[in-house]
């Protein structure tokens, strides 16, 4: 008998510019195994910071969700924080890397780093 696991899910959303780019991170660093995971902890200018970064664990309590293969991982205490969020990849001459709109942030510091 298989044991089936209890995952959550979550509501952020992962664009189609982002997942590509994890996947092709994913490639670079020859992994297969890593989840892309995103939080909120204490700090910054705003008191909340954003943490994106690849996970190979699963905690208790995590809500995972599938973008056509990459897998994006939110804690519980984040999830509140985030529900709603899009991530994005921006690929501009202004800047380049990965992009949170988040309908929960009131507001943001000038870095666009933290928020509350």
């Amino acid at each position: 008998m298989t044991e089936i696991l209890d995952t959550a899910t979550h509501n952020v959303m992962l664009s189609d510019e982002a997942a590509a780019k994890v996947k092709a991170l994913l490639e670079q660093e020859g992994r297969d195994d890593l989840r892309l995971r995103i939080a909120v902890q204490p700090g910054g200018c705003s008191g909340l910071m954003y943490q994106l970064y690849f996970d190979e664990r699963l905690l208790d309590g995590d809500a995972v969700r599938d973008f056509d293969g990459v897998e994006v991982v939110v804690d519980k205490m984040s999830r509140p924080y985030l529900d709603g969020a899009s991530i994005g990849f921006a690929d501009s001459i202004e800047r380049q890397g990965f992009t949170i709109d988040n309908p929960n942030a009131q507001g943001s510091c000038a870095c666009g780093e933290s928020f509350h």
